[in-house]
């Protein structure tokens, strides 16, 4: 079992993934997304989200309130009119449906863990 993923399996005791075992997920527009738990489509969910050198986001917003933490890189992210600029270990909490731009800063691919309170999606803004 070593280099697999540990998985609770009902009785809550451990969800353990080594960085090994993260299976990322093509999302489009360089974007990629690698589940920890839950499931993105359906319901609640944890997964890292990568975000290539240079991309920056239009404005947009996704359904569920969701909680991010920077793992490494750095993005300036756009909310509420004001201008962030965030890297490893910064956290920041998007709810309702708050409209949002980010934008990778420097050389580095900016990582995020996430955890989405429900099915995830991206809503672009007019």
């Amino acid at each position: 079992m070593a280099g697999a993923p540990l998985l609770a399996d009902g009785t809550g005791s451990a969800v353990v993934v080594t960085k090994a075992d993260l299976k990322w997920k093509d999302m489009g527009n360089g974007v990629s997304a690698a589940l920890v738990s839950g499931d993105m489509e359906k319901g609640a969910s944890r997964f890292f989200l990568k975000y290539p050198v240079g991309l920056a986001t239009p404005k947009h917003h996704h359904d569920p309130d969701h909680y991010v933490t920077v793992v490494s890189g750095t993005i300036t992210l756009t909310v509420e009119g004001k201008e962030y600029k965030l890297g490893q270990g910064a956290y920041f909490a998007l709810t309702n449906k708050a409209v949002h731009t980010a934008k990778v800063e420097g050389n580095e691919d900016a990582v995020f863990f996430i955890q989405a309170d429900g099915p995830w999606n991206v809503v672009m803004e007019e």
